[in-house]
């Protein structure tokens, strides 16, 4: 028999006494690999382990990217609801008070290393980063500015196309887009266009595709439809990874593949070597 007898109540066991490690650790889609969430987010949202890219917000993306000092413009733009959707009035609300953003769009000016430039970045997380008629026409004043200063112009694209709730009030923004892009060709100002996960729809069948230069972060999945949605169309099994950014690079329809830690880099010497001479 043991001469040692621990009493029921010998040692606190209570929520004072424990260590709290809730929240602190993510499970990384890619490798399974449990990673310390600090880590992940010094990493800029990238697994320090395989390099799984995960979405940033657009106020993230543009600290990323542009020096201290920059100015966020066009702020003011909100959807109208011209169809009078169903319910989507309190969709509207809800992604506003969700991201503070007025849409699915920031804007802003400001120096990427030594080069002046208008930046304009989608966000997600605002119903998808869907093409609205505010976000059409906030894109189409970054593509103003642009023309204006003369200032180099960089579009980040993260969305799932066209916003249903708004019909053709939407499609009209991707020919709008398209067309002042003409003019910035015509003024021979340099026009940066880097697709992220995910670019689909009329956003990828229009401005996402006519940059002088064409870029993606890894594993960025690209497309006007859906691979299901492909499949189920034509009847046939598509190749894997389709459309990821490697497999486009691979068959010409990317420049290059760039990771995040290494973007601002990439675009300084693009926009160096862009500089009219």
């Amino acid at each position: 028999m043991s001469w040692f007898k621990r009493e029921e109540n010998e040692i606190e066991t209570g929520p004072e006494k424990n260590v709290r490690t809730e929240g602190l650790w993510t499970k990384c889609e890619g490798c399974k690999q449990f990673i310390f969430k600090a880590d992940m987010e010094a990493n800029q949202m990238v697994c320090p382990k395989c390099g799984k890219h995960y979405r940033i917000d657009a106020r993230s993306r543009i600290a990323s990217l542009l020096e201290p000092g920059y100015e966020f413009v066009d702020t003011e733009l909100k959807s109208n609801d011209p169809l009078e959707f169903e319910a989507y009035k309190g969709k509207l609300a809800k992604a506003q008070a969700q991201t503070g953003l007025s849409d699915a769009v920031l804007n802003a000016v400001g120096k990427l290393g030594a080069h002046p430039v208008v930046l304009s970045v989608m966000e997600f997380a605002f119903i998808g980063g869907s093409m609205s008629s505010a976000v059409g026409e906030t894109i189409a004043r970054a593509v103003d500015r642009s023309l204006e200063s003369g200032h180099p112009l960089i579009i980040v694209s993260a969305s799932g196309g066209a916003r249903m709730q708004e019909g053709i009030a939407s499609l009209m923004q991707l020919a709008k887009v398209a067309a002042g892009l003409a003019k910035l060709d015509d003024a021979a100002i340099p026009f940066i266009s880097l697709m992220t996960d995910p670019t689909y729809g009329g956003v990828t069948a229009s401005f996402a595709m006519l940059g002088d230069l064409n870029i993606a972060e890894p594993g960025a999945l690209i497309g006007f439809a859906g691979q299901r949605v492909i499949e189920q169309t034509m009847r046939q099994k598509l190749p894997e990874g389709f459309q990821k950014a490697e497999f486009l690079m691979e068959h010409g329809m990317l420049d290059a593949v760039v990771p995040r830690k290494e973007l601002k880099g990439y675009l300084e010497r693009a926009l160096h070597f862009m500089r009219p001479q």
